[in-house]
């Protein structure tokens, strides 16, 4: 068995959600999210692709149910002890496999809680649990009561976010020698990519985000190569990422030169950063550093042209996204608190003109001001 962390840190996690269980009046709770799973046993898989859950009693047992390619990835992943396996078969309902566990672990008439809002649980599997369970005891949504003890990171989660971070640093100093006009953007993926990879990192939970030219203005991830031109806008959005930990980054590399647009849009970013970080603090929330980004870019006339999120939390998280379910963006009260792993960034994509800018890196929140946790600094990168 080789879990990430101790027994200790494992069994510390587990009491503070029996706590937050209790708290909700939960006799049990059904986690469906990988990353749940992973940071109160070290569950690494993705099996979750599949019907899988992770049974927690209010006493702090816990069973898994799953399939049984996950048996022996359960077993040398992590601290789960029980672990019971449905068969794959025609017409297979798992969810009367888990009926009958729940039976088995006395749960018939309690209060259940359920992760309905991960990519562990698809809408056929919702219903079919709300079919199976809703006349066996009280079913409540609790998919953010376990996202919501993962914001506060422990000193040992903070060491591996430092090495993503590191990782996402060196995924940078890879690709700034590639960039230039000519450059293919598939050599500078792949730099990116096996910078982090030979660090000793792993695969991101989504991909890297690559797009030049009119692609430059898009912020996914979309299949295709170009070369680069003599005069263009190269956007890059990557993590690094250790032991499933995220440090994301954010950046639009000019190549050749930078146009007056350019600097103007870069000048607003780089406002709207300084007065994001000076929220990124204890006392402010998330709608605040939402609120500061939008400020700033309606000073510069570029409302139109921004977003309606600026950010979120980043920790250890698995496919399809990295992104935590706490995000900046208008009325979202959640506290800013020390010990957080934040993402803000600006995006800024002026259809019109053909331009874009954007501008983001990872932070440590603290009991004063944030910690940058990327080496290099928020200067506008321009490739000649």
């Amino acid at each position: 068995m080789t879990p990430r962390f101790t027994r200790e840190e494992y069994a510390d996690r587990m009491a503070r959600l029996t706590t937050r269980m209790a708290e909700e009046k939960l006799d049990a709770l059904l986690l469906f999210a990988q990353e749940s799973m992973y940071w109160l046993t070290g569950y690494d898989s993705f099996g979750f692709c599949f019907f899988q859950t992770l049974v927690v009693t209010a006493d702090g047992r816990m069973t898994l149910l799953t399939r049984s390619p996950d048996l022996r990835q359960a077993r040398q992943t992590s601290i789960i002890d029980n672990i019971a396996i449905w068969v794959d078969r025609a017409q297979a309902d798992p969810t009367m496999d888990l009926k009958d566990l729940l039976v088995d672990l006395d749960l018939l008439g309690c209060r259940i809680g359920i992760e309905y809002d991960t990519h562990g649980m698809t809408g056929r599997n919702a219903r079919l649990i709300d079919n199976q369970l809703s006349s066996f005891g009280k079913l409540v949504d609790a998919s953010y009561l376990v996202s919501t003890l993962r914001l506060i990171k422990s000193p040992a989660e903070i060491a591996l976010t430092e090495k993503a971070a590191a990782l996402a640093d060196d995924a940078l100093d890879a690709v700034l020698p590639l960039i230039a006009p000519g450059a293919d953007e598939a050599a500078i993926l792949a730099a990116m990519q096996s910078a982090v990879l030979a660090g000793g990192g792993d695969y991101a939970a989504n991909e890297f985000i690559i797009g030049s030219g009119t692609d430059a203005l898009l912020c996914r991830y979309k299949s295709g190569r170009r070369r680069l031109d003599a005069q263009d806008q190269l956007t890059l959005e990557w993590a690094g990422v250790y032991g499933h930990y995220h440090a994301a980054m954010m950046r639009t590399v000019l190549i050749g030169a930078a146009s007056q647009r350019h600097r103007e849009i870069y000048a607003a970013c780089r406002d709207a950063i300084a007065e994001m970080e000076a929220v990124l603090t204890p006392g402010h929330s998330f709608a605040e550093v939402f609120q500061r980004h939008a400020q700033v870019l309606e000073t510069h006339g570029l409302t139109r042209h921004r977003l309606n999120a600026c950010g979120y939390a980043l920790g250890a998280r698995f496919a399809p996204s990295w992104m935590e379910h706490q995000m900046f963006y208008a009325g979202n009260d959640e506290p800013i608190l020390p010990g957080m792993v934040l993402f803000p960034h600006i995006i800024v994509m002026d259809s019109e003109n053909g331009v874009a800018m954007t501008l983001g890196r990872t932070y440590l929140t603290t009991e004063a001001d944030p910690r940058p946790l990327s080496r290099h600094g928020l200067d506008l990168i321009v490739q000649v």
